[in-house]
């Protein structure tokens, strides 16, 4: 093998190893609760069904179940992890949520995170926020660029095609729109009183 294709193996192994680690219950638990705890998932378009879909540590096509209560709002974070320069493409059912953001790639900044917390927190690692009204979503995934290395014997850029990352979700009342019509009203009463004030005093 040469140097580049060990280092890549290796560090296919070493993310793949710490997802299970991390993740070990991804595969099993694929309801995403709204407390705001991670749920991982993998990507590996090197072996079966060499695909650059969200896997779980099987190797299996991964999807989470989302609810989110009627009278709330679903905030869904999903991060890359590993070596930062991964984006994922995010679905639910066949509706498109959005991607992740750009990222920087990891051969270049050398970026390397396997705590979700902290390549939330890392402006190198690609992230996004979607926002989910209420009911049933089925949110699934895909890598759409990955990180890449220059193979120092022909300069040529090698695509990793593999990575891990993580999502979570939070819920948040909606603010109910009879208290949005009295806040409203009394910010007009405010307004009117102080414009009234100025007028008979101006």
């Amino acid at each position: 093998m040469r140097p580049t294709t060990v280092r890549t193996y290796a560090l296919r192994t070493l993310s793949a190893a710490l997802a299970a680690l991390l993740f070990a219950n991804a595969h099993a638990a694929t309801t995403l609760n709204g407390d705001g705890s991670w749920a991982g998932f993998n990507v590996d378009a090197n072996l079966p069904p060499y695909s650059f879909a969200w896997v779980d540590d099987e190797a299996a096509t991964l999807s989470f179940s989302v609810t989110v209560p009627a009278g709330f709002v679903g905030r869904l974070t999903v991060v890359d992890l590993g070596i930062s320069g991964d984006q994922f493409r995010v679905m639910d059912g066949a509706a498109w949520l959005g991607d992740t953001g750009t990222a920087v790639n990891g051969d270049v900044a050398g970026a390397l995170q396997f705590s979700a917390e902290q390549a939330l927190a890392d402006s190198a690692f690609s992230r996004g926020i979607f926002t989910l009204a209420a009911g049933t979503h089925t949110i699934s995934g895909l890598m759409i660029k990955s990180t890449s290395f220059i193979d120092p014997a022909n300069g040529n850029s090698l695509s990793t095609d593999a990575s891990i990352g993580a999502l979570n979700l939070t819920l948040s009342p909606v603010p109910e729109p009879s208290k949005s019509a009295s806040l409203l009203a009394g910010l007009g009463m405010l307004v009117w009183a102080l414009r009234r004030n100025s007028l008979r005093h101006g």
